[in-house]
């Protein structure tokens, strides 16, 4: 079972015809129907999206509606299942733990909703919530729980040129919850992902997530990015018990090259860059490549 599928985002038979990616930068697509898919990508001009989990990130909706047509095809009228990949800082993604949980879901998703309140700069109540039971081999462990919320306003901004050329958006997650399909299990892994400004940090165990973070930087250099990684690294030891088998750095670009000999040997342990038989995941396709390998399993 993939890591995607693992992280609840379950797919419906059959699975969707269509997959976008949408990032500060553009809108990446591809058909997933007929011959081998082909990923597609529209630029957006600049400050076209804002991305941010507090407030409406569309701040140019006709040129994120021309992306979405030119991106879509033509449809005959008909209503088309599609795939939605929305930017990692849009939306808080969490992994919190319990010592038990009640068997209802209804009673779940109460105890899930009042941890996250802690933890969340929005209203809850005008807030998507989904969340997956991560499974564990240890009965007498804690029950880690991966919790994604996006306010209610950017999830139906985000979904309205969409809809609006026919499609119907039944699979909705994050960039980097979907680009954890192009990770093989392979002890402490630090998966360190790079969008414009915003760096997102998720720390795994084999297969189960244990750690999310997602930051804006002031400026992407490699100071920033140490401050975030040296701590979470530490956290790895102190939490885990066990240091981090490897980093895997993606949407770093020539910096990611450039940075990741000199890590590896400050830090003692390897640093790799993210890939894909599908094609070189960055920053505004990384959810959408991993999204098809997971068809692909």
């Amino acid at each position: 079972m993939t890591a995607l599928a693992k992280l609840q985002a379950l797919l419906q038979d059959p699975p969707p015809g269509h997959v976008f990616e949408i990032s500060e930068t553009g809108v990446a697509a591809a058909r997933l129907e007929g011959a081998a898919p082909e990923v597609n990508f529209y630029a957006l001009p600049p400050g076209a999206l804002a991305v941010s989990p507090l407030k409406d990130n569309v701040a140019n909706a006709e040129a994120l509606q021309a992306a979405v047509h030119t991106l879509a095809g033509e449809a005959a009228g008909k209503k088309r299942r599609a795939a939605l990949i929305l930017p990692d800082f849009c939306s808080r993604v969490a992994v919190i733990d319990f010592d038990s949980l009640p068997a209802a879901a209804d009673e779940q998703q109460a105890l899930v909703r009042f941890r996250m309140k802690k933890s969340v700069p929005f209203d809850l109540e005008g807030a998507a919530l989904s969340y997956f039971v991560q499974p564990s081999a240890n009965p007498k462990a804690k029950i880690d729980v991966v919790v994604a919320v996006t306010a209610l306003e950017i999830l139906a901004r985000y979904e309205a040129p969409f809809r609006a050329e026919g499609f119907q958006p039944g699979l909705v997650t994050t960039s980097l919850l979907a680009s954890l399909n192009l990770l093989n299990p392979d002890g402490v892994t630090v998966l360190t992902k790079l969008s414009g400004a915003a760096l997102t940090v998720a720390v795994l165990q084999e297969s189960a997530l244990k750690l999310v973070r997602c930051v804006e930087l002031d400026r992407v250099e490699t100071e920033e990015v140490e401050a975030v990684l040296l701590p979470t690294l530490a956290f790895v030891e102190d939490e885990l018990g066990t240091p981090a088998r490897r980093v895997v750095l993606c949407g770093f670009g020539a910096l990611g090259e450039q940075w990741s000999g000199r890590w590896a040997t400050s830090w003692g342990l390897p640093v790799e860059i993210l890939r894909s038989r599908l094609g070189a995941p960055g920053g505004q396709n990384a959810g959408l490549l991993g999204f098809m390998e997971s068809l692909a399993a």
